[in-house]
């Protein structure tokens, strides 16, 4: 093993997924009605254009998809709107950390295994842009620089949990998934690397999915840290 994946929200960024939704969504609708997009048709679209994400089969990036959606749904003129959601991303995006918790360790643990001589990816579901990853990551003390490879939706053409996701973050860093680790707090969408031949190590303090803890290698982002650290350098 030299290759540690870390999943995002609820691994590195402890949340409650429907609370920060919840509260992002606000911040989203709250940009968007000077344009004249009312918060229920608004959100009605994200979500439609993230299940077109998730559907993904890999013949256009998750952003093509989402514009393709999102659009077709609210129509053409939001089209010129897609550099004001950058500009959310980038700005207003940041009232969502009062939605999400806080995790002392989980830059030193990604600082830690970097020192040891392991590649470290961010493996989170890439639904967002590259800015909103970027916005999260620094709630966290961390940046994209921080890691070989960080998946967002401008490069990515499949979801979690569709194995071609993992197939496209494999090759990209040129790994075989007996190289690799990944860190998830999800049993379906994390969890299912291990059908692949990569190992697995479940993040309880927010667990997602409907699969048995103790079928994995389990414990808190203490515990996991504590196992990182414990790891020889290579």
């Amino acid at each position: 093993m030299n290759t540690i994946l870390f999943d995002l929200d609820g691994t590195l960024l402890p949340m409650d997924q429907d609370v920060f939704t919840k509260g992002y969504f606000k911040e989203l609708a709250a940009k968007c009605a000077p344009f004249g997009l009312e918060a229920g048709p608004l959100v009605d679209a994200v979500w439609a254009g993230t299940a077109a994400m998730v559907k993904n089969d890999g013949a256009e990036t998750n952003e093509t998809r989402f514009w393709q959606t999102f659009a077709g749904i609210l129509g053409e003129r939001v089209l010129p709107l897609k550099e004001e959601f950058e500009h959310f991303y980038g700005q207003e995006f940041h009232r969502a950390r009062a939605f999400t918790g806080e995790n002392p360790l989980a830059a030193r643990t990604v600082r830690a295994v970097r020192e040891k001589g392991y590649r470290v990816a961010l493996a989170t579901n890439p639904l967002f842009p590259l800015v909103g990853v970027r916005t999260r990551l620094s709630w966290l003390g961390l940046t994209p620089e921080d890691f070989s490879l960080v998946t967002s939706y401008e490069s990515s053409h499949f979801c979690k949990p569709n194995p071609g996701y993992y197939r496209e973050v494999l090759a990209a860093l040129g790994a075989a998934p007996q190289d690799c680790l990944m860190v998830g707090n999800d049993t379906g969408e994390d969890g299912c690397v291990v059908e692949l031949g990569m190992d697995f190590y479940l993040v309880t303090d927010c667990l997602g999915g409907s699969g048995k803890p103790e079928d994995y290698r389990h414990g808190s982002f203490a515990d996991c840290a504590a196992y990182l650290e414990s790891l020889p350098a290579l």
